[in-house]
């Protein structure tokens, strides 16, 4: 198959279809946690001075302003490291917090590192076609 037959074939299609496609699956699933699961997350981190502060502006803002809270409360838990050494998060916030809203995070984790990867994949398959 030579690259001009490649490119117009579904497979083609697809390597660049679904990163797009993902990105909806993504923002749709942050819609669903922040409409359903932000009280939660809010919730168990009460003592970390950084999410406080923000949920103070940004929870009760609008739809976007709650993605944004989402997508900051996914970094600072699933990555926590600088949080923690900055004094924003709380050490025992982040040990015990439920292991069940930790897994819906890291499904949005997941997704956005999959999305990440396949669309710079994408991007340098296209580019040095």
């Amino acid at each position: 198959m030579t690259a001009e037959e490649f490119w117009r074939s579904w497979l083609a299609f697809w390597l660049l279809a679904v990163p797009i496609l993902l990105c909806y699956v993504n923002f749709f699933y942050s819609l669903y946690l922040s409409r359903r699961h932000l009280d939660r997350f809010l919730h168990a981190l009460n003592g970390s001075r950084q999410i406080v502060i923000s949920a103070a502006g940004l929870a009760r803002s609008g739809w976007l302003n709650r993605l944004l809270l989402v997508a900051k409360i996914t970094f600072m838990v699933m990555w926590p490291g600088p949080g923690l050494r900055a004094g924003d998060l709380d050490p025992d916030d982040i040990r015990n917090f439920p292991v069940g809203l930790k897994r819906l995070l890291k499904v949005k984790a997941i997704l956005t590192c999959v999305i990440l990867i396949w669309g710079a994949l994408a991007f340098a398959l296209v580019k040095f076609k």
